[in-house]
């Protein structure tokens, strides 16, 4: 808990930028954690410093943009982005080449589920930019609807639980696990809409 009371300190004295600042430093797979930063933002607004709302949408700007930025860098410079240092730190060719396997068998599903996965999400961003096969808008749909999850689940966990450490220290433990349970009724929930609509159209043109 260290590392998250230390961001707390930095984002009640400087408010939602250093919060923005911070998720562009994530997204662009500076080793913060995400879901760390997005509970500690969420702090900050149960301990009033800020909005809780407010906080939600600032969070979700800074991770949408952080994200896009990797997957324009992707799809601007290609594979030429592995040989900026930082870049190649984090993604050797090694790495970049099993994230391609990964992104030609699992496609679209990769993207969403990516924001779930800590430590894959920036390689994951980078390599759907390169295969050049995803349209920014379609990434930023799936990239979107992931961080409609995952993002408000930890803001409001951080707010609800400002003055609960040992309740908040037991969720961030659980969190993880109740993200893919979330997303899995999500997902679960989007399927039934659309078969319960394909239904409605074919009873029509009966």
């Amino acid at each position: 808990m260290d590392l998250l009371e230390r961001l707390v300190t930095i984002f009640a004295e400087n408010g939602y930028i250093a919060v923005f600042l911070a998720l562009l430093l994530c997204g662009a797979g500076i080793p913060i954690p995400e879901d760390i930063t997005l509970v500690a933002g969420g702090i900050i607004a149960g301990l009033g410093y800020a909005n809780a709302h407010v906080m939600a949408a600032v969070t979700m700007a800074g991770v949408l943009i952080g994200d896009a930025g990797m997957f324009l860098l992707g799809h601007h410079f290609g594979e030429h982005l592995l040989q900026w240092r930082p870049i190649a730190l984090l993604m050797p060719p090694r790495r970049y080449a099993k994230m391609q396997d990964k992104f030609e068998r699992y496609g679209n599903r990769l993207m969403f589920f990516a924001r779930f996965l800590p430590g894959m999400r920036t390689a994951v961003y980078i390599t759907a930019g390169a295969t050049h096969r995803v349209t920014f808008v379609r990434f930023l749909l799936l990239d979107g609807l992931a961080a409609l999850i995952s993002v408000p689940f930890w803001v409001y966990l951080g707010y609800f639980g400002a003055n609960r450490r040992e309740w908040l220290g037991m969720w961030l433990r659980r969190g993880q696990s109740s993200l893919w349970v979330l997303s899995g009724l999500v997902v679960l929930a989007i399927l039934v809409l659309w078969w319960r609509h394909r239904k409605r159209k074919l009873q029509a043109r009966q």
